[in-house]
């Protein structure tokens, strides 16, 4: 759950050298573990870098000013860097080694055990306590829900926020005995289903590209650095946000509708990394298809739904009455050339996920039971 921060001018400075600190850290111990490989081919641990803290803070000052816990959250941030690299290296993909944090690229820090120690939220005052730095207000637009793991304070552009991670029981729905499937797309229609039923997509980046791009021109008018370039800088990148918001208030909204109507949803399984990086990127980017998909089940499995992705070759193509296949350009309608069935392309394609997914759920239903008759047998 994320929450708006509201410091004063004491407490934000306090947060920006937290936020500093962090970011050193973390580039200390990149220069820590190559360093130590380049001259001597030896790897080291996120332990023994833990271990090394005291003495960090024995030798600098400043970072007993940091939670004890953040800075070791720090070291695991870096760790995970490194397991994501070699984990990638090793299954031959396009890995990346980790890099030095600008300051831009570096904009939250953790308490690992919020709720215990380091972060505490206080909703009956309409703060949260924040350990080293002090009682912070906020906004609790909603009210907080579970137990709180873990706290995260992030830097957005001039604002703070707090995302607690929090652990809430299951409230499962009860069963509507309906099953769908979803065909996503970009233009002009960001989702279809097999019932027929249109979503249109909101483009949120094209309706706000014009403005982003004359504040963009403005600021490339003015001297790097000025008070002028920093400002107009802001105002793109509050713009930038304000679409972000409210895409993912899109989604949220959509995906509610779905998880309520249906006891199942099927998908296609896309790439989607691939096809950002296609001519079509932009408007895949603007649907933000992935963000979607991964709220549709965080609120399926609390709501005990069933969220799945099928193979998405030839969804488009395959007649959902006959399964003849025959390509149908975009826009035009899918008339059979076997069979004479007449339908919109797109809903065909949702029906064709459809019928995929209750294959692929009835086998993942028939497939213990086919190994329980196997063992019985054998006994």
């Amino acid at each position: 759950m994320k929450y708006r921060l509201f410091p004063n001018i004491t407490q934000e400075k306090a947060l920006d050298t937290t936020l500093c600190l962090c970011r050193q850290l973390y580039n200390a111990g990149l220069e820590e573990r190559r360093g130590a490989y380049k001259k001597s081919g030896v790897s080291v641990s996120s332990y023994e870098q833990k271990r090394a803290l005291t003495e960090i803070k024995a030798d600098l000052p400043e970072y007993k000013g940091v939670h004890s816990q953040v800075l070791q959250d720090v070291m695991e941030r870096l760790d995970k860097s490194f397991k994501g690299f070699f984990r990638r290296v090793k299954a031959k993909q396009t890995a990346g080694y980790p890099r030095f944090k600008g300051r831009k690229h570096y904009d939250s820090f953790t308490y690992p055990q919020a709720g215990k120690t380091g972060a505490m939220p206080l909703e009956d005052s309409g703060k949260v306590y924040l350990s080293k730095i002090g009682n912070v207000r906020c906004k609790f637009h909603r009210p907080l829900e579970g137990q709180v793991k873990t706290a995260t304070v992030k830097r957005e552009g001039d604002k703070w926020f707090i995302v607690f991670a929090c652990e809430v029981e299951t409230a499962p729905l009860p069963a509507t005995g309906d099953v769908i499937g979803i065909d996503l797309g970009t233009n002009p229609n960001f989702l279809i289903t097999s019932d027929g039923e249109f979503v249109p997509a909101p483009r949120h980046f094209k309706k706000s590209e014009r403005k982003i791009g004359l504040l963009q021109r403005a600021a490339t008018k003015k001297k790097r650095g000025s008070r002028r370039y920093k400002a107009l800088k802001r105002q793109v990148a509050a713009e930038h946000r304000r679409v972000a918001n409210r895409r993912r208030d899109f989604h949220h909204k959509t995906a509610r509708t779905l998880v309520n109507r249906h006891n199942a949803i099927y998908h296609e399984d896309l790439n989607i990394i691939g096809l950002a990086r296609s001519r079509t990127a932009k408007s895949v980017l603007d649907a933000g298809w992935a963000s979607f998909i991964n709220i549709l089940s965080l609120k399926a499995a609390n709501a005990g739904r069933t969220v799945l992705g099928v193979d998405p070759k030839y969804t488009s193509q395959d007649c959902s009455g006959c399964g003849h296949r025959q390509k149908v350009k975009i826009g035009h309608a899918y008339v059979c050339a076997n069979c004479g069935m007449d339908m919109h392309r797109d809903v065909n394609a949702a029906v064709n996920i459809l019928n995929r997914g209750r294959d692929a759920a009835f086998c993942e239903s028939v497939q213990p039971t086919a190994l329980a008759d196997q063992r019985s047998l054998a006994l």
